[in-house]
């Protein structure tokens, strides 16, 4: 037996289309909010003209086609001829949305709307005058439930006759759906609203306007609150990371201090020649305020801090390289070697009879630069291998700057002999564009 189709009545039919509505609109404020350009407009509240101008062209072109499926296919719930200027006016101005009512209601008005282009322009500068008398952060607190507290703001307002911004922003929107539901309702056919036949479905009309400007609004807000602690997480970690780095410069000089001190009286010549070298490289850790530099450069400063060991080992210390050409233009963190290599020297070839060998390799492997700084010296006991980073600043400064650059993506791996020499191996994710971060 065929049973009979059934529709919707009147009352699903405009809940469905308002529910409808609500998506795109969210929809639509959600696809903006992913171009960088349209973010950045919304971290500032003063906004030149190209701003503005980017800003009402993103946002009312999108509503210029929604009013185009609605007068050429009825697709009712893609209008926003009133919340999308009064939005628009309400976050960038009084003349973006002005701009975003004209683009809304011209279809319209060829339509035969005659009501519509006057009426869009209206809720654009409507929003626009809300905004240059309202507090800016105002704005982006807008919400639809501010009546679920209005006991609290009347006592307020009679208290401290003080005025509640949110109600000042709330009710320009309801009045203006009002207005065109009697508008409607008087001149049939000049401008486009959903009719509420019933006093109650009048209300949810005026509940989804509302909704329409808070939805994007509350998007756009937590888009907004994301920028803004990134760039707090950022801050937070470049200060971490100038603290981790100005604990390796006083634990190296004045390990170097002390090296130099041991030597003034017995070979103060080569006491002389060591702090000459000391000032040249303590000039160069001045002058470089980078977080991170290329491999190459890290090396070089390598280069200037072996040349004092070189000088206070004297014959004993051969030092070896085993750099890969193609891995120089890595980036790496600034200083990440030097606590590498005076650990080498303080803790595995100072106390080493006979020749001392440092050797340093680099390579580039599946995406990371491979770093090995080797010694042949007397290696670690299997006690303080199990916990490294207990015993010295050194390796622990490297392992915590690793952990607060790249979490989990970097590796800094020990391996040691008793009596026959330690290594230990940095796993750097690779930057292919070298991004310096200044202090």
């Amino acid at each position: 037996m065929v049973q009979d189709p059934k529709f919707l009545s009147p009352e699903q039919l405009l809940l469905t289309t308002l529910v409808a509505q609500l998506a795109v609109v969210a929809t639509l404020a959600t696809m903006l909010v992913r171009f960088r350009r349209f973010r950045n407009i919304l971290l500032t509240e003063r906004r030149d003209w190209p701003e503005r101008l980017v800003f009402a062209g993103a946002w009312g072109i999108p509503l210029f086609i929604g009013v185009m499926a609605r007068l050429l296919l009825g697709y009712q719930a893609a209008d926003l001829s009133l919340a999308g200027p009064f939005l628009a006016g309400l976050v960038a101005g009084p003349y973006a949305g002005a701009i975003v009512g004209v683009l809304v209601g011209m279809p319209a008005t060829f339509a035969h709307e005659y009501g519509a282009l006057p009426f869009s322009i209206g809720c654009g500068f409507a929003g626009g005058g809300l905004r240059e008398i309202c507090p800016k952060d105002a704005i982006w607190h807008f919400s639809p439930f501010v009546f679920t507290g209005l006991y609290r703001y009347a006592w307020r307002l009679v208290r401290r006759l003080q005025v509640d911004w949110q109600i000042v922003l709330i009710a320009p929107p309801i009045f203006l759906e009002l207005l065109r539901q009697a508008v409607g309702h008087r001149w049939p056919a000049r401008i486009f609203f959903l009719d509420g036949d019933t006093p109650l479905m009048t209300a949810v009309v005026v509940l989804a306007t509302v909704l329409c400007v808070a939805i994007p609004i509350k998007i756009w807000n937590s888009a907004r609150i994301e920028h803004k602690l990134q760039e707090q997480e950022k801050l937070l970690m470049t200060a971490r990371i100038e603290a981790l780095a100005s604990q390796i410069n006083p634990h190296f000089l004045f390990n170097t201090l002390t090296s130099i001190s041991s030597l003034i009286r017995s070979r103060p010549e080569t006491a002389r020649t060591l702090i000459v070298k000391l000032s040249g490289l303590l000039r160069r850790l001045l002058r470089s305020q980078d977080h991170f530099v290329t491999l190459r450069e890290e090396l070089e400063a390598i280069d200037e801090y072996l040349d004092i060991e070189c000088v206070r080992f004297g014959p004993n210390l051969v030092v070896q390289k085993e750099i890969s050409p193609d891995s120089l233009g890595s980036v790496v963190p600034s200083m990440i070697l030097q606590p590498l290599v005076e650990n080498c020297l303080k803790h595995g070839l100072s106390n080493k009879m006979g020749e001392g060998r440092l050797t340093l390799r680099s390579q580039r492997q599946q995406g990371y630069i491979i770093i090995e700084v080797i010694d042949n010296g007397t290696g670690m006991a299997t006690d303080r291998l199990e916990a490294p980073t207990d015993h010295g600043i050194g390796l622990r400064n490297v392992q915590e700057r690793l952990q607060v650059i790249y979490g989990a993506n970097a590796r800094m791996r020990l391996h040691s002999v008793e009596g026959a020499g330690t290594s230990v191996r940095l796993d750097i994710p690779e930057m292919v564009i070298p991004e310096r971060i200044s202090a």
